[in-house]
């Protein structure tokens, strides 16, 4: 990839290292609904259960993963919480001749996954602070190259074995600690680099307790993304058992999420085209991202067939590609040393959406089939948007009276 070029070595060895261990994730996680509904006999409420308990282990994990980061470090909290991850993951055939194991590793899967993933994006919000926006969208990317390999791969693991799938998620997760455990030993501690400016922006000994009454950086933003996941979760239970019933290939629900990856990659340049155009800030490229997700929803709820899937995939896919860097860079352009626990408090707040769509949306699809989790899925996106134009509104205010004390100072 030329784009790559203008990069030093060690970006280049981080985004390979976070393409393989997205394969390896995107492995696993589209099929849980499909294996407690298809293969463990259970309902879609069961099912909705268990990523219930993996999203609340993942709401734990977000908020120790940003408070723990100045207190533990780097390379203590990243590489252990990875390692810890494909422990419970190598241990996942055994647990799920339990139902009540299998649950119990499934929210220990979510708490130790979660755990990493504030403190890797302020690793790279610390060390590449110059370039942190461009960079935090790079990643993104190539994540997402790795999920579009990963779900091309599912469906046809689904058909060979699912605990092929759970094996090799351990694997490239046990890879990608031991990649961090080298990795930070080579580039050292990095978690206070921020510059002189940022530095008296936020001062070090600042308690949790007092960031968190700064709701104008995090609140707002977190609260629309908490929206946007109860809705997003109509991909895993609505869509999922919408293409059992109908009688497709599982390969078929795969290739959604396949169509997810190559479009983050593929249409990059249709979204620098609207954030040149209708969203140029990070707070309005949240508000864009809300309406394309809404729009995607429309198509679900007026368009019921697996066409219309693929083109609800290709709305909702622009949504998220403006959203998913979006957040991470705002939060670390206007939070600095806090930015850690800002991260980790957002994407707690957030995921509580992870725990109540899936719920919701199972009880909605036993109840009524597709079409009530897809009116649901349109009315929360609606709230999304409201809270998006409430965090841009704000955080413009705040950005204006910054400017006025500047100028008082001057």
């Amino acid at each position: 990839m030329r784009f790559l070029d203008n990069y030093p070595r060690e970006v280049k060895v981080f985004l390979a290292a976070s393409l393989i261990n997205a394969t390896g994730s995107a492995l696993m996680w589209p099929l849980i609904t499909m294996y407690v509904y298809g293969e463990l006999g259970r309902s879609m409420q069961d099912a909705g259960l268990v990523i219930l308990i993996q999203s609340l282990g993942g709401i734990a994990g977000q908020l120790l993963g940003g408070s723990l980061y100045h207190k533990v470090g780097v390379s203590r909290l990243i590489v252990g919480a990875l390692a810890m991850n494909a422990l419970v993951l190598f241990t996942l055939p055994a647990a799920s001749s339990s139902w009540r194991l299998f649950i119990i590793a499934m929210g220990l899967v979510g708490l130790f996954n979660a755990l990493s993933m504030p403190a890797i994006q302020a690793f790279i919000g610390f060390r590449f602070a110059e370039r942190r926006a461009e960079l935090f969208n790079i990643v993104y990317v190539a994540n997402n190259i790795g999920v579009a390999a990963g779900t091309a791969l599912s469906g046809f693991l689904a058909d060979i074995s699912y605990m092929l799938s759970f094996v090799l998620n351990g694997v490239s997760s046990a890879v990608f600690a031991v990649f961090f455990f080298v990795y930070l030993r080579q580039v050292g501690d990095t978690r206070g680099t921020v510059s002189a400016e940022s530095k008296k922006a936020q001062p070090r000994a600042v308690s949790n307790w007092k960031l968190m009454g700064n709701t104008r950086i995090y609140l707002f933003m977190a609260l629309g993304s908490l929206f946007l996941l109860i809705g997003n979760s109509i991909w895993n239970t609505g869509v999922s058992p919408f293409i059992i019933s109908e009688g497709l290939p599982k390969k078929y629900y795969g290739f959604l999420w396949t169509l997810n990856g190559i479009l983050i990659f593929a249409a990059q340049p249709l979204v620098a085209l609207v954030k040149r155009w209708f969203a140029a800030g990070s707070a309005a490229q949240m508000t864009a991202s809300a309406v394309f997700y809404l729009s995607g929803y429309i198509v679900i709820l007026t368009m019921p067939s697996y066409a219309g899937m693929l083109f609800a995939m290709l709305l909702t896919t622009l949504g998220e590609m403006l959203i998913a860097p979006a957040m991470p860079a705002f939060i670390s352009e206007h939070a600095a040393h806090g930015a850690p626990f800002y991260l980790g408090l957002t994407g707690g707040i957030g995921a509580v959406g992870r725990v109540l769509g899936p719920f919701f949306m199972g009880s909605l699809f036993d109840a009524g089939g597709l079409a009530p989790t897809a009116w649901l899925a349109c009315g929360v996106a609606v709230l999304a948007v409201g809270f998006f134009v409430i965090h841009a509104y704000g955080s413009r205010r705040g950005a204006l009276s910054e400017s006025a004390e500047a100028v008082k100072s001057a």
